[in-house]
């Protein structure tokens, strides 16, 4: 199943806004439960063919069918290409993710078959090739969707300092509605 139901996210983003309308919950006054709109085919189709990579159907779908971030786990939902200013085009990128476009990065294979925990320090920029940025949780932290390998559209957490680079969810629809889900 790849489709999303828009009116069925954005209902449930609505509910988990009124139950919090102080944006008290962890990165909601970042996100502030908003979703600026989905892109339209030709700048998915762009950006795939741009970095050489096919996205994962779930996460393509989303961003083609609900919105181009922000409101989702963490800090939100990066979007993956800067949305235009009648988008909502407020949103500003980070390092992370402005590394993530180099050329060629995200095309390159994802070099993890097994989860790495524990301290991996200077590491990082070789085992996030192949990967995405999905969202910042802090502290260095960052939610990453696998583009490549026997790993493909899996979501994983790279923390460098203490956690390592684990799996967090098998697939993107998992992860983003396990947060819709969550009280």
């Amino acid at each position: 199943m790849t489709s999303w139901d828009e009116g069925d996210v954005r209902a449930r983003i609505q509910e988990k806004a009124a139950r919090d309308p102080g944006r008290e919950r962890f990165g909601a006054d970042t996100h502030r439960y908003e979703l600026i709109p989905r892109l339209p085919e030709a700048e998915i189709r762009a950006f795939e063919e741009s970095h050489g990579v096919h996205l994962p159907m779930e996460y393509r779908s989303f961003v083609a069918e609900v919105g181009n971030g922000p409101a989702g786990p963490s800090y939100g939902l990066l979007p993956l290409t800067v949305p235009r200013p009648e988008a909502g085009g407020e949103w500003a990128v980070d390092d992370e993710w402005q590394e993530d476009r180099l050329a060629g990065r995200l095309a390159e294979p994802f070099p993890l078959t097994d989860p790495l925990p524990g301290r991996i320090g200077a590491t990082v920029d070789a085992l996030t090739r192949g990967t995405l940025t999905l969202a910042e949780q802090g502290c260095g932290i960052f939610t990453r969707l696998i583009l490549n390998g026997p790993r493909t559209g899996e979501i994983w957490q790279i923390d460098p300092d203490w956690g390592g680079f684990v799996p967090l969810s098998a697939s993107f629809r998992a992860w983003y509605t396990e947060w819709l889900e969550s009280p």
